[in-house]
């Protein structure tokens, strides 16, 4: 009888998953453009001005996303200001928000930074000033090591660089377990996760305050979908064996690069990262902020603005020193 009321259990919980994800993707529609390529379909977003009028603004500025989150986690602290002046690129990560890739497993920085060139290429996009936060430190610095061509600059907010102590938690190794993972995917995780969505935010954002409404403004909930949740556990558990890959190579990065982290980060440590990145890369630019935590586009998006400027304003007199010396 036991078994019997289990599986009767799971499988309201799977009906009741299936109904969720329908609501929240109505909730959430997709606010981009589908480009395809090699392995995944990425949702892009384009802002501000698309003309050769934006050139004199310097080079687009490409934002992405960290874990457990999609492009509007940087659309409204960056993106929306960015564009103010400045053509601003948003990607969701394959498998994340509405972009998709075609096998879970694609989940290292090699293979995303791939996808993401191939489609800067497609929607015939130059070199870019790359800014990235969290776990998409990893993914920032590969594409300047794989294609340094289309990378400008490269600002890393709190990013994830090297090998920590530990893993990322049971739950997400669990969910990256074949059979168990997909069971709890498609069964308990969505339920759970609305349950959970503030409070885990709020974790995020401390000691800073997260913004009012944050959970819903951003999208966060559609992570809740069995194939992200998925992808998102494949792609933390994954991570670690990717940076001690590639962090011996950092040295070979020579886009300008800065480094904003907060000295209170609980969710990526700045000594473990930050620091040894900035240490490692040639001429970076390392910024610890004072009682600043994780959520470094929302706790202090101008500083992070005026450095991207600033950058902005190196590359152009880099370029015209080149061209004067030419």
């Amino acid at each position: 009888m036991i078994p019997i009321l289990i599986v009767a259990a799971l499988v309201l919980l799977a009906l009741l998953t299936q109904a969720g994800v329908l609501v929240l993707e109505r909730r959430y529609p997709q606010r981009g453009k589908t480009v395809d390529v090699t392995g995944a379909a990425l949702n892009v977003v384009e802002l501000g001005p698309s003309d050769s009028s934006s050139d004199a603004a310097g080079p687009p500025i490409l934002l992405l996303h960290g874990a457990s989150s999609n492009l509007e986690a940087m659309r409204k602290p960056l993106g929306e200001l960015l564009a103010q002046h400045h053509r601003v690129i948003l990607i969701d990560r394959p498998g994340h928000g509405w972009s998709e890739r075609d096998r879970e497993s694609d989940s290292t920085p090699e293979v995303h930074a791939r996808m993401i060139e191939e489609a800067l290429r497609k929607r015939g996009i130059g070199p870019v000033i790359v800014v990235v936060h969290s776990l998409a430190g990893a993914l920032g610095a590969r594409i300047a090591l794989d294609y340094p061509e289309r990378v400008a600059g490269l600002v890393m907010l709190a990013p994830v660089t090297h090998p920590w102590y530990g893993g990322v938690g049971f739950y997400n190794s669990a969910i990256a377990t074949p059979i168990v993972g997909p069971l709890l995917a498609y069964t308990i995780t969505l339920p759970l996760g609305l349950l959970l969505a503030e409070k885990s935010a709020r974790a995020v954002f401390a000691p800073q305050a997260m913004p009012e409404n944050f959970v819903r403004d951003s999208a966060t909930s559609l992570l809740l979908r069995p194939r992200e949740f998925l992808c998102n556990a494949r792609d933390l558990v994954t991570l670690k064996a990717a940076v001690t890959e590639q962090s011996p190579r950092y040295g070979d990065i020579k886009a300008p690069v800065t480094v904003i982290s907060g000295d209170v980060d609980k969710t990526v440590s700045t000594v473990i990262h930050s620091r040894m990145f900035a240490a490692a890369v040639p001429n970076a630019k390392l910024i610890v902020l004072e009682g600043v935590g994780h959520m470094i586009q929302n706790a202090v998006p101008d500083l992070v603005v005026s450095e991207i400027e600033a950058m902005i304003e190196r590359i152009g007199q880099n370029k015209t020193a080149a061209a004067v010396r030419g």
